[in-house]
């Protein structure tokens, strides 16, 4: 059995970023998940914080750097993707968009996805649904239907009366997740299946 190859892309700026934290706490969940069904998934973390620089030289070049170019690749070949960023003016942030903006449009056609976001209130959470999963969607990647917002009173409380929990959430979420990247696999493993032709 193959080991799936899950890549998270964070967007978090700071040094402890809580995008950064969503990220992993979504990987983990999704690793959970995969390894209850004896499923091994590799796990890849890019944080594109390190990448800003690289990111800019190749909106204005067109040529990334070796580092970037990794970054790229690893998005492209991977099984499934998290995508978690701070919101800024009630959208993703613009180091999260120049990123997509750089993977081929077709690389993602497919492709499960988990989309994440965090903010200071709960205000910013429909980001999720009018900013997030429209991006995804376009790329015709298969967006998973739990998305993640992590507002500043979520963690290490109750959050919104009104929701389930964060961790309720994430939990969910890596289920879900989990689900779309085993029924790719099997996809992929039909298709590789040889046609027989038996003489007449």
């Amino acid at each position: 059995m193959t080991t799936l190859k899950l890549v998270a892309v964070s967007a978090g700026l700071s040094v402890p970023s809580s995008t950064r934290l969503l990220a992993d706490r979504l990987t983990e969940a999704v690793r959970g998940s995969l390894a209850g069904s004896g499923r091994e998934v590799e796990v890849r973390v890019v944080e594109l914080r390190e990448l800003a620089v690289p990111i800019a030289n190749h909106l204005v070049t067109g040529f990334p750097s070796p580092e970037l170019g990794e970054a790229i690749e690893a998005v492209t070949e991977a099984d499934a993707l998290i995508a978690v960023t701070p919101v800024f003016t009630a959208s993703y942030s613009g180091l999260f968009k120049s990123f997509f903006d750089l993977v081929d449009p077709d690389a993602l056609t497919g492709k499960p996805v988990l989309v994440g976001a965090t903010g200071g209130t709960a205000r910013h959470s429909l980001v999720l649904e009018h900013a997030l999963r429209p991006l995804f969607v376009y790329l015709r990647a298969v967006v998973a239907p739990t998305a993640v917002y992590a507002a500043s009173e979520d963690w290490g409380g109750s959050g919104d009366p009104m929701t389930d929990t964060l961790p309720v959430r994430i939990e969910r979420a890596g289920r879900q997740l989990a689900a779309l990247m085993e029924a790719a696999g099997e996809r992929r493993r039909a298709d590789e299946v040889p046609v027989l032709s038996f003489p007449s």
